[in-house]
């Protein structure tokens, strides 16, 4: 399991798309925080903090995500490697958490550079470090919390076609859908009780829910559940070709 995850990480950053991808993620955040002018602007917004980062970051990773997961079986499939790896010594489940994980930490891999942000807002804030450290913290484990959901939704996809183009688009459009549907949902009543009912169904109330600093076990339990429910559908697909 260890080899196939290494494997699958080392894959990813052996062709320049890996790089490509990450790079027009962060391209794209840093050009949204600091250069283009609007709400999300660092230097206009006059408060030392990096809130943009993470309203802008869950609708960037809806196209990453999608992007860094397309081919883990959908490649191995129209290859043809995918029987060779059927039949090594590993079962299913292991198969699917070993390129779960890999996608996983892609995923912390591309968050990572985006620390510079924060520290560069640390040190223009007046008085030096004056900064939401709480807050930021609990955006920060949100937003990789959210990642692990969408991983698990690109995994499934990836495992449903042998397209790859199909399998960015499955996932898209479902996490997606997982992320802000139930938000526009809950608009067609007029309850507010049933508003909140229906919005608790989506990713973007928990995950800010955790924006705002508490990490919540509700919250926590929300995401894993959403991972472990796309795995195991992900496994019986991958048995069910087995």
């Amino acid at each position: 399991m260890y080899v196939l995850f290494i494997k699958e990480i080392r894959s990813f950053f052996s062709s320049a798309i890996g790089f490509i991808v990450i790079g027009i993620f962060l391209l794209l955040m840093g050009t949204f925080l600091w250069l283009l002018p609007g709400e999300n602007n660092v230097l206009e917004s006059g408060y030392a903090n990096v809130d943009g980062l993470f309203l802008l970051a869950p609708w960037l990773y809806l196209f990453l995500i999608p992007a860094l997961t397309m081919r883990f079986f959908a490649e191995e499939k129209k290859s043809g490697t995918i029987e060779l790896l059927l039949t090594r010594p590993l079962s299913t489940l292991q198969i699917v958490l070993a390129k779960y994980f890999a996608g996983v930490v892609l995923v912390v891999l591309s968050l990572l550079p985006t620390l510079v942000y924060v520290y560069s807002v640390y040190q223009l804030g007046l008085p030096q470090g004056n900064i939401d450290m709480g807050g930021f913290l609990g955006s920060f484990i949100g937003l990789i919390f959210l990642g692990t959901g969408y991983t698990a939704i690109g995994l499934w996809a990836s495992s449903v076609s042998d397209n790859q183009i199909v399998s960015f688009l499955v996932a898209a459009l479902l996490s997606f859908l997982l992320y802000y549907g139930f938000e526009l949902l809950s608009l067609f009543f007029t309850s507010a009780y049933v508003q909140d009912m229906v919005s608790q169904m989506g990713m973007s109330y928990h995950y800010d829910s955790m924006s705002r600093g508490v990490i919540d076990s509700r919250d926590v339990l929300y995401f894993v559940t959403i991972s472990v429910v796309f795995l195991f559908a992900t496994t019986w697909f991958v048995t069910k070709r087995k």
